[in-house]
């Protein structure tokens, strides 16, 4: 067995990315020696306790990264700055401070400022994920194949880098380097938008008078439940990712808007051919995704 990227890693928020990571440590035994566990209530710390996959739980945050040599933020971003407050004082000298964010320029701007001098800070975000949540939801192979995107800022320690690189390669990932606000205005549209309308879908259908409300769930064909198993996302966390990324997610709310009226333009006025078009680059990019196993 190669030896464990890290000595400790800290947990700060153990939903789905970070109880998978913490399976995935307990199963292979090289990403760490010990996994610490911390989360904002003791109800989370008790099921941890109860499933096993933490070597050492501790309800203060403080006393979760005291030693570790990474400390990974598992938390919604829109609590990352309180977070990063309440742990600063305790990062050991040397150590990788890391994060599983949707939005990185948001985490940049929020943690940044408060990383201690002599730690590193290498942003990360695993392009992986189910609808369910919290401590019960994670398993080992939900980053099989999937990319983990790392945004480390200018002037970042290498070795830190190719360390968190690595954590995410012996956890099945692919790993690419990019840009913090070129990879916010991506996620806006492969993730942000999509979550945006299924669950503006699922309140349209909701809004719906009673009778045919009812039908709509009793008939509900395959389209419209694809939208609920993404609108079944945990709303806090997806609360913070539409605030955290609001300017590219907008942008790409505007230019599917545009293309939303040139449909329905399409669709009143008879013109067929501009209809298959649309319908045709839909079934190519499908096929895209598939040839590149990402489907």
């Amino acid at each position: 067995m190669p030896e464990p990227v890290f000595q400790r890693l800290a947990l700060i928020g153990i939903g789905l990315i970070g109880s998978s990571v913490a399976r995935i440590a307990r199963q292979r035994g090289d990403l760490a020696r010990e996994v610490v566990v911390t989360a904002r209530t003791q109800k989370t710390l008790d099921r941890v306790k109860e499933l096993g996959f933490a070597d050492r739980i501790e309800a203060d945050p403080g006393r979760a990264v005291a030693g570790a040599d990474c400390v990974m933020l598992c938390a919604p971003v829109g609590a990352f700055a309180d977070l990063a407050a309440a742990i600063a004082p305790h990062l050991a000298p040397g150590s990788v401070l890391t994060d599983v964010g949707s939005t990185k320029q948001s985490v940049i701007r929020d943690v940044g400022p408060l990383v201690p001098e002599g730690v590193h800070f290498v942003p990360a975000h695993p392009v992986a994920g189910t609808e369910y949540s919290g401590p019960d939801s994670g398993f080992t192979t939900l980053f099989e194949g999937r990319w983990a995107l790392l945004t480390p800022p200018p002037g970042t320690d290498p070795d830190a880098i190719e360390r968190i690189a690595e954590l995410w390669r012996r956890c099945g990932s692919m790993v690419q380097i990019m840009e913090p606000a070129h990879h916010d205005r991506v996620l806006a549209i492969v993730s942000h938008l999509p979550h945006l309308i299924a669950f503006t879908i699922c309140g349209t259908a909701d809004d719906l008078a009673d009778e045919s409300r009812q039908e709509v769930l009793r008939f509900a064909a395959s389209g419209f439940r694809d939208f609920t198993r993404i609108a079944a996302s945990d709303p806090v966390m997806w609360r913070d990712i539409f605030l955290n990324n609001r300017e590219a997610l907008l942008e790409m709310l505007a230019r599917f808007m545009e293309d939303a009226q040139a449909m329905s333009r399409a669709v009143r006025w008879g013109d067929a051919g501009y209809i298959e078009d649309m319908v045709e680059r839909g079934r190519k990019i499908r096929r895209s995704l598939i040839e590149l196993k990402q489907a």
